[in-house]
């Protein structure tokens, strides 16, 4: 029997909550999903893996990739309990699945404590206004590295 869009969400936010109840970090899960079937699930790791990348979704961005032997996910669609965060969202746009599907937004996460507006708004300022400092220098250096690349005759595109 084909799976509806609303039974892998379901999937998907059941993970969220066995990822929270097991203690693995907060409650988000995701699953990618590929002609009708499961091919990544994941919940949030970040506080079990001391990994702050391990987010649901780039959990099963790596599983999924990994599976398919490949950097993106076209024909994949991904499924999560809640609004990508903006470093999730990034890791989607890298990966190119078709699709996304999600239960709750980043305003019912900021309820909960998960707002990630300070990102949102670091991202619109400049280089000198961020609450990190950033700091350029050697880009010579960094600059032979991109026109080595370009050179390449047998890179991969991405």
């Amino acid at each position: 029997m084909k799976k509806t869009h609303e039974d892998f969400l379901k999937q998907a936010i059941a993970l969220a909550e066995k990822g929270m109840d097991e203690g693995a970090g907060g409650p988000f899960g995701a699953v990618i999903v590929k002609d009708n079937e499961i091919i990544a699930e994941a919940y949030n790791r970040v506080t079990s893996t001391k990994d702050p990348t391990a987010h649901a979704e780039v959990v099963a961005i790596r599983k999924a990739c990994e599976k398919l032997n490949d950097f993106q996910l076209d024909g994949c669609i991904l499924y999560t309990s809640c609004e990508p965060c903006p470093m999730c969202l990034g890791a989607i746009y890298w990966a190119r699945p078709d699709e996304v599907y999600y239960a709750l937004d980043r305003d019912d996460a900021a309820e909960i404590g998960f707002d990630d507006q300070f990102i949102y708004d670091e991202i619109e300022k400049d280089m000198g206004s961020r609450r990190i400092k950033f700091v350029k220098m050697a880009r010579e250096e960094g600059l032979h590295v991109f026109q080595k690349w370009q050179q390449k005759a047998n890179r991969i595109e991405y």
